[in-house]
């Protein structure tokens, strides 16, 4: 009888992956759906906000548009209308309508 309890004991090899089967499949899930995409969609909003240069018109994360005026490493200076000037930080832009290349054939 001792012989019969043994051989329907499942062994420890097998049980171990079965265990973790269903955890690294989640992870694999996860990282497809969620964390991919996100680390794509933020390299190219870095590589986005470094090319900025100055007369590219722009959206800002509120809703503004704007003109580029002056651009330093974590600021940007807007021209609103003719006589508004508006001071927001770099992260705040949300993507460029025009690039100066574009408005400049046009």
């Amino acid at each position: 009888m001792s012989i019969e309890i043994a051989a329907a004991a499942p062994t420890g090899g097998s049980s171990i992956w079965s265990l973790l089967l269903p955890f690294v499949l989640m992870f694999a899930v996860f990282y497809f759906l969620l964390i991919r995409p996100q680390q794509k969609k933020s390299k190219t909003r870095n590589s986005m906000l470094s090319a900025l240069k100055k007369n590219d018109k722009i959206v800002t994360i509120g809703g503004l548009h704007g003109t580029i005026v002056e651009i330093t490493d974590d600021t940007v200076v807007l021209r609103v209308n003719d006589v508004t000037k508006l001071t927001f930080d770099r992260s705040a832009i949300s993507h460029v309508s025009a690039s100066s290349e574009e408005s400049a054939s046009a």
